[in-house]
């Protein structure tokens, strides 16, 4: 919101020191060599080591459990999606710190220019609370929604974020009744071909 800060989530956090120029220690040197070589085991260990200190770098900067929380998933999907440029000669640490960084502000940017839409939900407890596989789902469903058009993602937020009826929602768009189904439809379908796999792996 324009002007006002995310509300404070408690005492205020350390960072990691934005150091790191030297070399890895031989155990994150492993860990940075199977990471860039997308070796699926790699990210889990990733996640366990740093998850942690990333969510410290996040809060740090959003003052806010849920978005810091929010922040940690989007630096894992990042580094992910970066891990085929990932050199393994570089420290892991000051690399997914800086991840981090930028992920923060670019939330702290989102809140302060989204309009107010109600009272804020209860803090989400962190990382250390969540399990891998729970924070592997929350990524892969946040990818999914992120390949539909922005039409039906806006469909979708309404429809469940915001829970608005399909009339409401045809009122606010200025839309038929009938068009809001056959999208919100639509974009369902999308959404479950895009988890099919979530379903295969269970």
């Amino acid at each position: 919101m324009p002007g006002c800060d995310p509300p404070d989530a408690g005492p205020a956090v350390r960072a990691p020191r934005r150091g790191g120029g030297g070399p890895p220690p031989p155990a994150d040197r492993d860990l940075g060599r199977r990471f860039a070589a997308a070796d699926p085991s790699a990210v889990r260990d990733l996640y366990e080591r740093f998850a942690g200190p990333v969510f410290t770098v996040a809060a740090s900067r959003l003052r806010n459990r849920g978005f810091a929380e929010e922040a940690v998933q989007e630096v894992f999907a990042k580094a992910w999606r970066a891990a085929a440029r990932f050199d393994p000669e570089r420290p892991l640490g000051p690399w997914l710190y800086a991840i981090a960084r930028r992920t923060a502000a670019d939330i702290a940017r989102r809140e302060r220019r989204r309009p107010p839409t109600g009272p804020l939900p209860a803090a989400l407890p962190g990382p250390e609370a969540a399990g891998f596989d729970d924070t592997w789902e929350r990524w892969t469903v946040r990818c999914a929604l992120r390949d539909l058009p922005e039409s039906e993602r806006e469909l979708l937020r309404l429809t469940h974020y915001v829970g608005l009826t399909q009339a409401e929602i045809a009122a606010r768009l200025g839309l038929p009744v009938g068009t809001v189904k056959s999208r919100v439809h639509r974009a369902h379908r999308r959404l479950a071909q895009g988890l099919a796999h979530l379903r295969d792996d269970r």
